[in-house]
């Protein structure tokens, strides 16, 4: 870990992942409806925007198998030192980690080799209006990995290879994302908002 106020850590022990992990809303939360986690069904999911891997992490831990895609190099180093540090540390954190799969590399080119049933996009946004403390944060993430310029070639891909569904992350009050299809539906969350593409 770091004191270092102008460094990222990503932490699946502590902090507020940890607080969602054992105090969460369950499969119950915004997130985990719109990957179609429902009647027990705990879908392969491949993240393609990981990031600090949050909502990977919380996908594993309600049974999902997730593999997680980051082209940062920087970010993904993060990642796998979290991950790392999580798995050394044993019992139920452990144990979700252990359903995740961390890839180095390009959504776009990876994504066709998985076979996802669920896709799940969550690009870099404009910043928002939110706590200090969250924009400081995002600021550091925008740092490391610049702005997703080609989140709507991204989109294409994941709808052409996934099986199920593909879930936009997006800023609850945002345009519709340019150049892509209508969401079959949106579940709306505190500040996001899911937008929801069914295949087939």
């Amino acid at each position: 870990m770091t004191n270092d106020p102008n460094s990222l850590v990503v932490d699946f022990v502590g902090g507020a992942v940890a607080h969602r992990f054992h105090f969460g809303g369950g499969r119950g939360q915004a997130l985990p409806k719109a990957i179609g986690m429902k009647s027990g069904n705990s879908p392969r999911v491949v993240d393609a925007t990981a990031g600090l891997g949050r909502d990977a992490f919380l996908l594993a831990s309600l049974g999902s198998k997730v593999t997680l895609i980051e082209r940062s190099n920087e970010m993904h180093r993060l990642l796998a030192e979290g991950m790392e540090r999580a798995r050394a540390a044993g019992g139920e954190i452990a144990e979700v980690i252990a359903r995740m799969t961390l890839l180095h590399g390009d959504a776009k080119a990876l994504l066709p080799g998985l076979s996802p049933e669920v896709v799940l996009v969550d690009p870099m946004h404009p910043p928002r209006k939110n706590s200090a403390l969250v924009k400081k944060e995002m600021r550091l993430i925008r740092e490391i990995v610049g702005t997703d310029q080609d989140s709507t070639d991204l989109m294409r891909v994941a709808l052409d290879c996934a099986g199920k569904r593909v879930v936009l992350k997006w800023p609850q009050k945002a345009d519709p994302m340019e150049g892509i299809r209508a969401p079959s539906h949106q579940i709306t969350g505190k500040s996001t908002r899911y937008d929801v593409f069914m295949i087939g």
